[in-house]
């Protein structure tokens, strides 16, 4: 059997606006899993352009993930932190595994469903086509651990099974060229903490997103203090006090919501928030939120007004991460391309 090294790949869309969400289902595991395992830390620009983009705001979007990763806690020397563009086997290999992936399984994917809408004929084929590219990013690395979302998890299973088949489909070439039975690893989903799917502050059935057109249904990682207080004070809630344990949050989205937060922002379980709050207003709740989330946020904000401003600064460590993540990179296409006949 193949033995692969414990690798953590994971990444987020240059999109710019980035909120709570993404920092605390995201970013916050980023900065966790750099204490025990190798990580590589991602801005997808090339996803980002599945869609259309203003080149001008893309670059700056790009600083403002970066700058994100390292204002909360992600070690730039520890870690390679990069922009997927600077590295040009990813696009190499996604058209390798275009040539494994069925045109099946990506019509099964509910992203596309949902982004392209009912005019999927005017749909780019990069949309459709998204996560190959996703499952090239991590195989590159061969990363055998992915830190997603709820709403990856399915393309991250996707990515497993581009791995099995091309390691199917080239399994005499893999042993002939000394990989043992197996050239990638079948990546692991990291789903995990109180917060990994955080919902929108107006309404508590819909995940906070940049996309919403108010934005009072977020907090954005660029708020200030006087925001941030406003949008919690603002929040939906119901008029029913804070129960004091978590089956009391049963049907209540918006309260659940918030006890989520608080304890995500905190280090907390839900149910050691409702021991403290329990029976409380939501008034009394929410102004202890307040003080939570500006104590926590506000310092990376700042941090990240900071780099994202030094564009030099930025463009170099990203620049020095793509290089670092080449070293790996061009490792493993040289493999690929030497297993799948190509001449080299």
């Amino acid at each position: 059997m193949s033995s692969f090294k414990e690798r953590v790949f994971s990444g987020m869309q240059s999109n710019g606006n980035l909120h709570l969400g993404n920092y605390l289902g995201a970013i916050v595991k980023f900065v966790e899993l750099q204490q025990t395992h190798e990580c590589l830390y991602c801005v997808v620009d090339m996803h980002a352009i599945t869609t259309p983009q203003d080149p001008l705001r893309l670059r700056a979007n790009i600083r403002e993930i970066a700058s994100a990763y390292i204002a909360s806690g992600v070690d730039p020397k520890k870690n390679i932190i990069f922009n997927q563009s600077q590295v040009a086997e990813h696009a190499e290999l996604a058209w390798v595994l275009n040539c494994v992936a069925r045109m099946g399984w990506l019509g099964r994917m509910t992203q596309f469903k949902d982004k392209a809408g009912k005019d999927r004929e005017n749909a780019s084929v990069g949309l459709f086509d998204y996560p190959v590219l996703m499952a090239a990013d991590i195989l590159l690395y061969k990363a055998t651990h992915v830190p997603v979302g709820e709403d990856q998890k399915q393309h991250l299973e996707l990515s497993r099974d581009i791995a099995q088949k091309f390691n199917n489909d080239y399994a005499e070439s893999i042993a002939r060229n000394g990989f043992g039975d197996a050239f990638f690893p079948l990546p692991e989903p990291l789903i995990s903490g109180p917060a990994t799917r955080v919902m929108s502050l107006r309404d508590g059935g819909k995940k906070m997103s940049k996309s919403d057109a108010s934005d009072y249904s977020r907090i954005n990682l660029c708020d200030d203090a006087d925001q941030i207080a406003q949008k919690i004070r603002k929040a939906k809630t119901d008029p029913e006090p804070l129960p004091s344990e978590e089956k009391g949050l049963e049907g209540r989205p918006e309260a659940a919501n918030l006890v989520g937060i608080y304890a995500a922002l905190t280090g907390r379980g839900r149910a050691d928030v409702l021991k403290e709050f329990g029976g409380a207003n939501f008034s009394t709740f929410k102004n202890a939120l307040v003080d939570v989330a500006v104590g926590k946020l506000s310092p990376i904000t700042a941090k990240m007004r900071e780099l994202s401003g030094d564009a030099t600064y930025i463009d170099g460590l990203l620049r020095e991460g793509a290089a670092r993540a080449r070293g790996i990179a061009a490792k493993n296409m040289s493999a690929v391309k030497d297993i799948v006949g190509f001449l080299t």
